[in-house]
């Protein structure tokens, strides 16, 4: 598994590191390189402004310009090669939990099938940490929602991933306080960089965007444009530096893709509720399952029911489930092989063949619709598995049943007929069992 992982990324940091000799970026880092090198002042740049990201994410963005602007592209991502072995390590317990190396090695696998997307973009600064969080799951609510609030002032989307937290934890106050404690170092920075006013800036400067290429609510429009329908086009909206489309509806669409998108989150948290307390009813709710499956519907529905559609937010898809991998290798084989092709899609979308698509390119077209689709129907599955999880619970395999390496050392050391009784479920001494607790706290 290291052997695999340290091949990847090095081929990635050498890239990386040629690049930065020749005093060349890739990709967004070229943006990022630009807003460090003017201390984030929007005024100063062409095109986006700094603040369409959270104000956290400028954070690391001044880590990678602190030697100039030569190495950024090599600092940039050392920084996510270094994330993504804290997520690695922690998945796997360093290496001790063996059952979760396959998950591991399926994160390798789609890190390295996005490429690019998952090495010169905010985004693959964030998923590892999500990875992170979920990995400490719900035994740790203070612990998890410290480190995804974190996440979400560096990009949004995590915010899906508390908003499923709050709703499976009992511990409901220590989510709010640690969201609220990181929200109050974020304002305190912002008054120390004069920036107050611009702090909210990442979700007004969304509101006047059309509807984006790749989104897929855009599809229809896709289609219009390549079959010369109705006047709709395909244009590079500047200001932002995204390809959007435009014909008979979409401002409408575009418009009313924002509230689309609340209604969504809201009516999948209520079903994560309704799962929760229904399970209970039904003979017991897992509340790890129900977290990794309430966060990927929720982070799928930030997909799916979203106006920017930008390659780089498949990233978010995964770090659920490789941890749901990581617990039931079983139970989620099905979402792992719907993003390895949603991965393989993207890639021949982008960097590969987006040339082609933005001047109307049928075959490109149904291949980026294929993936809008796998979206649609990794949507219906995840909320599908929620309903399960509600009417029969014992549908799914229990992934709070599943023990520690805390917990399996303790076996070991107990001798074969304490491990024989953990694995049935017992509790047969107070050494195995306190690490068995350790997972299913909030259980």
């Amino acid at each position: 598994m290291w052997l695999v992982f340290a091949g990847v990324h090095l081929v990635f940091l050498v890239l990386a590191g040629v690049l930065s000799l020749r005093g060349e970026a890739f990709s967004d880092t070229f943006i990022y390189r630009i807003w460090a090198s003017v201390d984030f002042n929007g005024d100063r740049v062409l095109g986006p402004s700094p603040w369409v990201y959270p104000i956290l994410a400028l954070v690391p963005m001044s880590v990678a310009y602190i030697f100039g602007p030569a190495p950024f592209l090599f600092l940039w991502v050392l920084m996510i090669a270094g994330l993504n072995t804290l997520a690695v390590g922690k998945l796997t317990s360093w290496g001790r939990n063996t059952k979760a190396i396959p998950a591991a090695l399926w994160w390798i696998t789609f890190t390295t099938l996005l490429a690019w997307l998952g090495f010169a973009r905010v985004d693959g600064l964030t998923a590892p940490v999500v990875l992170i969080a979920l990995s400490l799951g719900v035994a740790s609510p203070f612990l998890t929602s410290f480190i995804l609030s974190v996440a979400t002032w560096t990009k949004v989307w995590p915010a899906a991933v508390v908003l499923a937290l709050f709703t499976v934890v009992k511990k409901r106050v220590q989510v709010v306080l640690a969201g609220v404690l990181v929200t109050a170092f974020v304002v305190a920075l912002a008054l120390s960089m004069n920036a107050l006013p611009l702090l909210l800036n990442f979700l007004l400067e969304q509101g006047d965007r059309g509807m984006q290429l790749e989104a897929t609510f855009t599809t229809p429009w896709l289609w219009m444009s390549v079959l010369g329908i109705g006047g709709a086009r395909m244009y590079m909206n500047r200001d932002i530096n995204s390809m959007q489309v435009d014909g008979p509806g979409s401002e409408f669409m575009s418009f009313l893709m924002q509230p689309l998108l609340i209604a969504a989150a809201l009516l999948v948290a209520a079903l994560i509720f309704w799962a929760l307390h229904t399970g209970k009813r039904n003979g017991g709710a897992d509340r790890t399952a129900l977290l990794l499956f309430g966060s990927l519907a929720l982070v799928t529905a930030f997909v799916v029911f979203n106006k920017v559609g930008s390659p780089q937010f498949m990233v978010w898809l995964a770090p659920a489930v490789a941890v749901g991998l990581a617990h039931q290798w079983k139970a989620w084989r099905v979402p792992a092989t719907m993003l390895i092709g949603v991965a393989v899609l993207t890639f021949l979308v982008y960097p590969l063949f987006y040339d082609a698509l933005s001047h109307n390119n049928p075959l490109m077209a149904g291949v980026l619709t294929a993936r809008n689709a796998l979206l649609v129907i990794l949507f219906v599955w995840s909320v599908r598995q929620l309903v399960i999880m509600g009417r029969n619970p014992q549908a799914i395999p229990r992934h709070d049943a599943v023990t520690s390496p805390a917990a399996t050392e303790a076996t070991a050391l107990a001798g074969p007929d304490t491990a024989a009784a953990v694995d049935s479920g017992a509790a047969p001494d107070s050494a195995a069992h306190t690490g068995h607790a350790a997972v299913t706290e909030e259980s």
